[in-house]
C-alpha cells in the first residue's frame, strides 16, 4: 500500500479549505521556487538556514509560531528527555495530544476475562485528547543541508530523537530542497522535492504539515484508518480472489474431464496470474484502461449480433496480444508484446473450456478493485500466505480413497504404500514453515546487508556527497573526471551486485532488494545530476537488477509464481518487455542437491546459477619457500645486497634456522589455516630452514594463499620469541621469517604428482635431519587425498543473502541425514533439526562470498538452547562477524507464536564489537554493543548482558567452581502420570489424585513439600501437604534423597533463586529441586543456602537464564548446578553460617506473627482463605486493613455474626474498632521491626558475598542496578 490508502486520502483532501490551500501555495512558491533563493540554499550550510527554513517553511506557510513567542508550538534545538543530544528542531503541544482510536471512543481496552473489555475515561480522555502538565515534542525535525542528497543517512538520527521522546509521533526530515514525512517508524514516508512541488502535491503536504492539521492529529488519523482500509481490503479481496479460484478449478474439472485434476488445478493458479498482471495492467498504464470491461462487452456485442464466441475465448485472444503485442486503432489501445513466460502458449490453457457466466462473474467482480491505489505487493503478500491453505485443501481434496502422496518434505510415520492420510495432513503453510515477513522488516534487513555493502563500496571509492553538490563550474577538469570515474566504478560494481533469497516465499526481501537497487542507480543519476547540471538517467535499470542481481529459489511453485508475478508487477512499464526470471527466481529444495534424497526439488546452486558460481580450474603446485638469509640468490650477488646492508656492518649471511619447537609452531599456524580456509594440501614437511606444501588452487590463488601462510607463520614465531610481540593482528607488518620470494613449481601429471609428494614426505632425511616426532601427527590430519583436493569445487557466490527461511518445517529422516551430513561443521544434528538452522548453514558456509552479508530473522532459540552451542560458536567465530542481532520483544508474525532475533552477519576474518538491539512495538529498548570474542566463549547468549556485566561474570567464574561440582542435585517426586508407576496409573487414578491430600489420611502419608510450601530461609508448611510414598507414584525417585538429615530445596516456578534448609522427614515434589552434600564434604549447608539466596547469585542467575519478570520462568535443575561456588574454609565459612542461621530464626519468627494474626482473621470471621492484601496485613494501613477485610464480605464497617445470628452481620462499634486498631498496631509493629531485621541482615549478607568475590563499588552497581 502507498504511505496512505487512496480512497481515505481522497475523503481528508476533500474536505481541506481549498482557498487557504491554494493561498499558501503560492506564498509557497514565491519563496520556494525562486531559481536565485534556490541557489542561495544550496550555497548555504546547515547551521546558516535551519532556522530560516523553519520560519520559512513552518511559520510563514504552515502556521506555526516559533519560540520565543507567546503559546509557541515549534522550537530549534529541542533537548531528548534523556541524555544531552538535541534534535535541530521539534513541533510541540502544550496543553492536549490525541490518543489512539480506541481511547477517542471514551473506552479504554481492558484484559479480555472483564466482563465486554472496556471501561469509560474521564474527561478530556472521552474526547480523543490526552492533557499535558509541560510542552511535549509530537514530531521531531532533523535537517541537513543540500549537499547531504541521501536522506537515509540521517534516518536513524532522526528516530533516535523521537524514540527519546515518548509522545513523539512523526519524524521529519530535510536537505533543505527534500522533505520526508513519516509516521511512527521509518519503513514508509512520504517525499516532497519543495523546489519542483505542484499544486497537487502541496496539497498532500499541507494535509501532513499545517499546523491545524498536525497539532490535531490528523495525519495519524489517516494513517489509522488506511491501516484499517488496507486491513479491510486484503480480506475482501482474499474471499474473492479464492472463490474465483475454486470456482475456475471446478468448472474446469467439469469441462475438461479428460484432463488430469491435479495438472488443471496447477492450470487455475497459472490463468490466475495471468488476470492479476491484466487487473494491475489496466489500472496502471501497462494496458488499455477498463481492459477487462471492454473485453466483456465485445464478448456482449457479439453475442447480440449472433457471432458468439465463448469469453474465455476471447480473453484467450488478449493473452495473446499481450504476449506478441498489437496495435490498436488509437495510441491508448496500443497493447505491448510484454512476454515474460507468463503469457506464451500454453497447451492445456489454450484447449480448455470455461463457462461464461461462471468467468464473466468473477471477472467483473476483481477488476473493480482500483488495483492502482487499493492494492500492492504487500497485500499480494498476505494474500498468498493465506491462499496456501486453501492450495492445500484442494490438493487434498484431489486424492484418492482418502490418501495423498507423501512428499519427501514430511514424516513417513504412520503411512501405506507412500501415501499420508487426509486426517494427518499439515497445512501447507505450515509444513513449510512459510510466514509473510512485515515489510519494516525486509527494510531494515536489506538496508543493514545490501546498504552496508554499498556504504563500504562508497567509502572505498571515496564517493562524498558533499563534492559532487559543488558542480563542475570554477573547478579542474581533472577533479570533475576523477569524481565522475568513481560514479562509473560504483555504477558498475552495483551493476554486478548479487542478492539471493534461499526460500523466497511470495518474493517480500527480493522486492525490497529491488526497491533499494532502483533507489541506488536514482542516488548515482542525481549525483551526476549535480556534477554536470543534468544528468542521462540509466535506462532500463529494474530490467537489469531482475536479469543480474536478483535470485531466488523456494520449495513451493506457487511462491516461486507468485514471486515473479510480483516483480513484474512492480517493475513492469509500458511498450516494455517483461523480464523473463525463469533463470533468476526457481524452485527447488534449497537444502538438498541429490536427486535421491529430493527426488525433481533437488537443486544444485552451482548449476542453477551459473553467473554467480564458477568452477574452479585447479592444477597442483609444489610450493617451496626458505628462511630469510639462508639463501643466495642472483640478484643478490648482482646488487652486492649483503655487502650494502647495515653500512656493511652485516656482511655475511646470517640464516635463520629452526629449531624443533619452532617447527611444530610454524606446521601448527599453517595447518589452522589450511582449516580454516579449506586449502587442498596433499602434502607437507618442514626442515630447518625451509618448507615443502603440495598445494591443490587455481593459479590465481597461489600468492594470496602463500602470502597468508608465510605472514601469519611469521607473525606466530616472532611472537614466541618475543621479537615483535605487539604485532598481534592479522595484516600487520612482521619482522621476516621468509625470504621475500617463493618457488612454485606446476606440477603436470599424475607421475610427477605422486613423485613429489614422496619427496616432501622424505625430505628431512634427504637432508639428513632427525625426525621431528611433534609434525607428523599435526600435518596427517590436515591433508588431503587426491580425490578430495582435486574434486569439483566453485569459486564465486552471493554478495548478499537475506530472507526469513522456514523453520517448524517437519522433514523426513531421510532427508535429515542428509541434511546433517553436509552441516555437521555447523553444529546440525537430529537435536537441532529445525530447518533454519540448516539455512544458516548452506548460507554461510556455501552461498556467500567472501566479505558478503547475510541478513535472516529467525526464531530465538539459536541462543538459547544447549543443543545448538556449537552453531552458537561458529557463526561468532573466524571466518564469521556477527554485526548485529535484534531481539524483537514484539510479535514480528501474527500467525506465528514464536519469539524472533534478526542477524546481520558478514564472512569477513575482520572481526569486530556486535551490536546488540533489544526493541519492542515501540521502538528501541536497549542498545549495546559486545565484543565478538566474549560473546562466543558463552554457553547461553543472554542479549541483555553489556561487556562489563561479562566481564564480571568472568570475573567470578576465575573464582569459582560450580555447585554441580560439589554437591547432589535432585528433583523431587512426580505424583501422577498416566502410564508410569506400579501398578501403571489410569485415567481414574489422574481424576482421583489418591496419593495426595490436604490432611493425614493415617500413618502411610508423610508430609510433602512443594514450590509453594517454601520462601527464601523459610518453610511455610502448615501441616496442609501430604503423600502416600511409594512405587505406585508417576516418579518416586530414591528414597534416599529424602532420608539425608539436612538439604535445601529451591522453588522451580520462580524467575530468581528462592531456597531454604529443612530437615529429613519431608517428601519433595517435582516443583522443587534439592541440593545436599557429598560424602566428606567440608562445606555447611547454611554457608551455601546463604551464597545461593544472595543477590550476586541471583544477578548470575539471570545472566544464564533471562526470564525476569516472565509468568512461566523456571528455574531449572541445571541451572542450579550452573551457579558459581566459592570454595572456603570451614572457618572462613562460619560468618556465613551465623547470618543464615539469623535468617532462618528471624524468617521463622515472622512466620509466627503473621500466622497468629491471619489464623485470628480467619477463625474468628470463618474467613476460608484470605485476599492477597490480608495475607500482607502487616504491609496495611488499619484504614486500609478494614478496607479489605470490608470486601470479604462485601459489605463496609460490619463484621459477621455467628451463623444463628438472622442476619449475620452487625455493625462494627467505636469500641470494637479501637480494640481491633490497638491489637493490628501492635502486630504490625512487631511484624516490621523483623521484616526490617530480616532485610538489613539480607543486605549484610550481600556485601560478605560481594567482599567474598572480590567484587568493587563499580561492579556492585552493576549487580544491584540491574
Amino acid at each position: 500500500m502507498s504511505f496512505f490508502q487512496n480512497s481515505v486520502l481522497e475523503k481528508y483532501l476533500k474536505n481541506q479549505d481549498t482557498k487557504a490551500v491554494k493561498s499558501a501555495y503560492e506564498q509557497f512558491t514565491t519563496y520556494f521556487h525562486n531559481s536565485e533563493i534556490q541557489q542561495n540554499i544550496r550555497n548555504s550550510k546547515e547551521e546558516q538556514f535551519q532556522e530560516g527554513f523553519l520560519r520559512e517553511l513552518f511559520v510563514k506557510i504552515f502556521g506555526y509560531t516559533l519560540n520565543p513567542n507567546p503559546n509557541f508550538n515549534l522550537t530549534t534545538e529541542f533537548k531528548n528527555e534523556k541524555g544531552a543530544k538535541k534534535a535541530d528542531g521539534a513541533i510541540l503541544t502544550m496543553g492536549l495530544i490525541p490518543l489512539p482510536q480506541q481511547i477517542t471512543m471514551g473506552l479504554i481496552p481492558l484484559p479480555q476475562q472483564i466482563t465486554m473489555g472496556l471501561i469509560p475515561l474521564s474527561e478530556p480522555k472521552a474526547m480523543g485528547l490526552i492533557s499535558l502538565s509541560e510542552p511535549k515534542a509530537i514530531a521531531v525535525i532533523e535537517l541537513k543541508g543540500t549537499d547531504t542528497k541521501d536522506l537515509e543517512k540521517i534516518n536513524q538520527q532522526a528516530f533516535n530523537y523521537k524514540n527519546n521522546h515518548k509522545d513523539c509521533v512523526y519524524v521529519i526530515t530535510s536537505n533543505f530542497e527534500k522533505l520526508r514525512f513519516y509516521i511512527h517508524h521509518s519503513v514508509e514516508y512520504l517525499e516532497f522535492n519543495l523546489f519542483k512541488l505542484n499544486e497537487v502535491d502541496f496539497q498532500l503536504l499541507w494535509l501532513c504539515l499545517s499546523a491545524e492539521n498536525l497539532l490535531n492529529g490528523v495525519p495519524l488519523k489517516v494513517k489509522e484508518e488506511s491501516l484499517l482500509e488496507e486491513e479491510n481490503v486484503t480480506k475482501k479481496l482474499y474471499k474473492d480472489y479464492a472463490t474465483f479460484r475454486t470456482d475456475l478449478w471446478q468448472n474446469m474439472v467439469k469441462n475438461n474431464s479428460e484432463t488430469d485434476k491435479l495438472l488443471l488445478f496447477k492450470k487455475t493458479q497459472k490463468l490466475l496470474d495471468r488476470f492479476l498482471f491484466i487487473f494491475f495492467a489496466e489500472d496502471s498504464g501497462l494496458l488499455p484502461p477498463n481492459s477487462i470491461s471492454r473485453i466483456v462487452q465485445r464478448w456482449e456485442l457479439l453475442r447480440a449480433e449472433d457471432a458468439y464466441k465463448p469469453l474465455y475465448h476471447i480473453f484467450k485472444q488478449y493473452f495473446g496480444y499481450i504476449n506478441i503485442g498489437r496495435k490498436g486503432k488509437k495510441e491508448i489501445d496500443d497493447i505491448f508484446a510484454y512476454n515474460g513466460g507468463l503469457f506464451q502458449p500454453d497447451e492445456i490453457l489454450d484447449r480448455i473450456t470455461i463457462d461464461d457466466a461462471l468467468l464473466y462473474s468473477h471477472v467483473m467482480k476483481l477488476t473493480n478493485y482500483d488495483f492502482r491505489s487499493e492494492v500492492d505487493v504487500n497485500i499480494l503478500g498476505h494474500i498468498f500466505e493465506n491462499s496456501l491453505n486453501e492450495i492445500e485443501n484442494i490438493t487434498a481434496s484431489l486424492s484418492t480413497m482418502g490418501f495423498i502422496p507423501l512428499s519427501n518434505i514430511e514424516t513417513t510415520s504412520a503411512t501405506t504404500m507412500g501415501l499420508i492420510p487426509l486426517s494427518n495432513k499439515i497445512s501447507k503453510r505450515k509444513k513449510d514453515g512459510v510466514f509473510y515477513t512485515p515489510k519494516y522488516i525486509t527494510k531494515y534487513i536489506v538496508e543493514n546487508t545490501v546498504g552496508k555493502l554499498c556504504e563500504e563500496k562508497k567509502i572505498k571509492l571515496g564517493i562524498i556527497d558533499e563534492e559532487f553538490a559543488k558542480g563542475r563550474k570554477n573547478r579542474k577538469a581533472e577533479i570533475i573526471k576523477k569524481l565522475d570515474t568513481k560514479l562509473q566504478e560504483y555504477r558498475n560494481w552495483l551493476l554486478n551486485i548479487s542478492i539471493c533469497d534461499p526460500a523466497c516465499g511470495s518474493g517480500a526481501f527480493l522486492n525490497q532488494a529491488l526497491e533499494f537497487l532502483i533507489n541506488e542507480h536514482a542516488y548515482i543519476d542525481e549525483l551526476q545530476a549535480q556534477l554536470f547540471g543534468s544528468s542521462l538517467v540509466f535506462q532500463d535499470v529494474s530490467n537489469h537488477i531482475l536479469e543480474n542481481n536478483i535470485f531466488g529459489v523456494d520449495i513451493n511453485e506457487e511462491s516461486v509464481d507468485i514471486a515473479k508475478l510480483s516483480l513484474w508487477l512492480r517493475t513492469a512499464q509500458r511498450g516494455r518487455k517483461l523480464t523473463s526470471l525463469n533463470n533468476n527466481i526457481k524452485c527447488g529444495n534449497s537444502l538438498i542437491d541429490d536427486p535421491k534424497v529430493a527426488g525433481e526439488k533437488a537443486f544444485n546452486w552451482q548449476k542453477e546459477f551459473p553467473t554467480v558460481f564458477q568452477e574452479k580450474k585447479k592444477k597442483a603446485y609444489h610450493i617451496t619457500t626458505a628462511t630469510h638469509d639462508s639463501r643466495t640468490s642472483q640478484r643478490m650477488v648482482d646488487f652486492k645486497v649483503r655487502e650494502k646492508r647495515d653500512n656493511g656492518l652485516r656482511p655475511k649471511a646470517q640464516p635463520i634456522w629452526l629449531e624443533a619447537d619452532d617447527e611444530i609452531l610454524i606446521i601448527k599456524t599453517i595447518s589452522e589455516i589450511v582449516v580454516e580456509d579449506n586449502l587442498n594440501v596433499m602434502a607437507m614437511n618442514i626442515c630447518g630452514d625451509h618448507l615443502h606444501i603440495l598445494l591443490v588452487c587455481e593459479e590465481e590463488e597461489v600468492d594470496n594463499i602463500v602470502g597468508k601462510l608465510k605472514g601469519r607463520a611469521s607473525r606466530m614465531y616472532n611472537i614466541n620469541k618475543g621479537i615483535n610481540p605487539l604485532v598481534q593482528k592479522e595484516g600487520e607488518k612482521s619482522v621476516s621469517l621468509w625470504t621475500q620470494k617463493f618457488g612454485r613449481t606446476p606440477i603436470t601429471d599424475d607421475k610427477q604428482l605422486w613423485n613429489t609428494i614422496e619427496y616432501i614426505k622424505n625430505n628431512r632425511t634427504k637432508h639428513e635431519l632427525p625426525e621431528n616426532n611433534g609434525i607428523n601427527p599435526i600435518v596427517e590430519k590436515v591433508i588431503c587425498d587426491y580425490d578430495h583436493a582435486f574434486r569439483t569445487e566453485y569459486k564465486g557466490g552471493f554478495d548478499v543473502v537475506i530472507g526469513n527461511p522456514p523453520y517448524g518445517a517437519k522433514i523426513s529422516k531421510f532427508d535429515l541425514d542428509f541434511i546433517i551430513d553436509r552441516h555437521k561443521d555447523f553444529g546440525i544434528s537430529s537435536s537441532l533439526s529445525d530447518t533454519y538452522f540448516s539455512f544458516y548453514a548452506l548460507s554461510l558456509k556455501n552461498l556467500l562470498k567472501n566479505e558478503g552479508y547475510l541478513g535472516f530473522i529467525t526464531p530465538n532459540t539459536w541462543k538459547l538452547i544447549e543443543s545448538a552451542q556449537n552453531f552458537r560458536n561458529t557463526i561468532s567465530s573466524k571466518p564469521f562477524w556477527l554485526c548485529q542481532i535484534i531481539q524483537h520483544q514484539e510479535k514480528v508474525f501474527a500467525d506465528a507464536t514464536v519469539d524472533c532475533d534478526t542477524l546481520i552477519i558478514k564472512k569477513t576474518n575482520n572481526l569486530s564489537d556486535i551490536e546488540i538491539i533489544i526493541k519492542n512495538q515501540y521502538g528501541i529498548i536497549k542498545q549495546h554493543s559486545l565484543n565478538q570474542e566474549t560473546l562466543s566463549s558463552q554457553k547461553f547468549f543472554n542479549l541483555f548482558l553489556t561487556q562489563k556485566d561479562y566481564e564480571l561474570k568472568e570475573k567470578i567464574n576465575k573464582s569459582s567452581s560450580l555447585i554441580s561440582e560439589n554437591f547432589v542435585i535432585k528433583n523431587g517426586v512426580k505424583p501422577y502420570e498416566k502410564g508410569k508407576g506400579k501398578p501403571v496409573q489410569t485415567e481414574q487414578i489422574m481424576q482421583e489424585k489418591p496419593f495426595t491430600s490436604e490432611i493425614k489420611k493415617d500413618e502411610s502419608f508423610s508430609p510433602l513439600i512443594g514450590g509453594s510450601s517454601f520462601n527464601k530461609y523459610s518453610l511455610l508448611w502448615k501441616n496442609d501437604y501430604w503423600i502416600q510414598y511409594g512405587e505406585w507414584l508417576a516418579a518416586p525417585r530414591d528414597k534416599e534423597i529424602f532420608e539425608v538429615s539436612e538439604k535445601l530445596i529451591f522453588r522451580q516456578t520462580s524467575d530468581s533463586i528462592i531456597g531454604t534448609l529443612i530437615a529429613k522427614g519431608f517428601i519433595i515434589r517435582d516443583n522443587t529441586h534439592i541440593i545436599f552434600n557429598k560424602v566428606d564434604s567440608i562445606f555447611d549447608l547454611k554457608y551455601v543456602l546463604a551464597l545461593l539466596n544472595s543477590t550476586l547469585t541471583n544477578w548470575y542467575y539471570w545472566t544464564i537464564n533471562p526470564e525476569k519478570g516472565e509468568a512461566m520462568a523456571q528455574v531449572k535443575a541445571f541451572h542450579l548446578g550452573m551457579l558459581p561456588f566459592k570454595a572456603i574454609s570451614k572457618l572462613q565459612q562460619q560468618p556465613f553460617i551465623e547470618k543464615a542461621d539469623l535468617m532462618l530464626n528471624l524468617n521463622t519468627e515472622f512466620q509466627k506473627v503473621t500466622s497468629v494474626f491471619s489464623s485470628l482473621l480467619q477463625s474468628k470471621y470463618e474467613i476460608e482463605k484470605l485476599n492477597n492484601k490480608l495475607q500482607n496485613w502487616h504491609e496495611l494501613e488499619f484504614k486500609e486493613f478494614l478496607q479489605e477485610l470490608g470486601k470479604v464480605f462485601k459489605t463496609r464497617g460490619l463484621i459477621p455474626l455467628h451463623k444463628q445470628s438472622t442476619r449475620g452481620l452487625i455493625p462494627l462499634s467505636l469500641k470494637a474498632e479501637a480494640e481491633w486498631m490497638q491489637y493490628f498496631n501492635e502486630q504490625k509493629q512487631k511484624a516490621q521491626e523483623i521484616k526490617t531485621q530480616i532485610s538489613q541482615t539480607d543486605k549484610e549478607i550481600d556485601r560478605m558475598v560481594y567482599e567474598l568475590y572480590g567484587l568493587n563499588e563499580e561492579e556492585i552497581r552493576i549487580v544491584e542496578g540491574s
